[in-house]
Parts: structure tokens; C-alpha cells; sequence
């Protein structure tokens, strides 16, 4: 069909903080700014963008009452490691993980897992490991 995702565009009030926290948990370089949108990654690897958003409000998953909309699953070689990076970067801990999934029988013992964060803006993610 030849149809592929080019970009995944999260919103912010400050996008340029947003893109910074991004780019340094990825390692992807700043390939575009251009006034209330920033740019991270490229067409050869990954892209993600912000967009300033003057309203933006966060979901406050897991509160059933606001859904997480979407979230970005992070795929890491070292979740010690990269859960102390995206903590010092300004992420947060949300109180979900694979272990909890494990003990509630939702999820397989032992096939890798997930931790679930914040990001300075809100928007949640995973770093996930194998």
C-alpha cells in the first residue's frame, strides 16, 4: 500500500522543554524548531514533534474518569539505567508496572515487563525491556 507513519506529534505548552526531555532520554538530535513546533529524530530513524499548545491538560491516567489517550512504549536495554535517566530528566513514577500485571495474572511471569512514567508535560509512557 506504501501508506508508513511519519510522525507522532505529542502536544505541550512548552514544546521546546518537551522536545529537550525526549531528546536526550532517546539520544535523538533537535532536527527542526520552527517557532511553537519542534522537531526530534528524523525520516531514518525516529520522529516525534511538539506542538505548543496553550491548553494543553494532561490525562490523568489511571483515573478511569480521564483516559491516557495514547502513550509511547520505549524499548530499553537497561531499565535501572534508563528509569534513573528519565527520572533526572523530570519524568515520573506512576504506580503501574508488569509485576503488577504478573501478580494479578493479566501478563506472563518473566517475558520482559514495563515500567509507566510520566513526562514533564504529562503525557505517559512505558519503558519497556525483554
Amino acid at each position: 500500500m506504501g501508506n508508513r507513519l511519519q510522525t507522532v506529534v505529542l502536544e505541550a505548552r512548552d514544546p521546546h522543554a518537551l522536545a529537550r526531555f525526549y531528546s536526550e532520554l532517546l539520544g535523538l538530535e533537535v532536527t527542526r524548531t520552527d517557532g511553537d513546533w519542534v522537531d526530534i529524530g528524523d525520516a531514518s530513524t525516529t520522529r516525534l514533534s511538539f506542538q505548543h499548545a496553550p491548553g494543553h491538560r494532561p490525562p490523568e491516567w489511571p483515573d478511569g474518569a480521564s483516559p491516557m489517550q495514547m502513550h509511547l512504549d520505549i524499548e530499553v536495554d537497561d531499565i535501572d539505567a534508563s528509569e534513573e535517566l528519565a527520572l533526572s530528566l523530570g519524568a515520573t513514577r506512576l504506580d503501574w508496572d508488569s509485576a503488577q500485571e504478573e501478580a494479578m495474572g493479566l501478563r506472563p511471569v518473566g517475558r520482559g515487563g514495563f515500567r509507566v512514567f510520566t513526562d514533564p508535560a504529562g503525557h505517559p509512557f512505558c519503558l519497556c525491556w525483554n
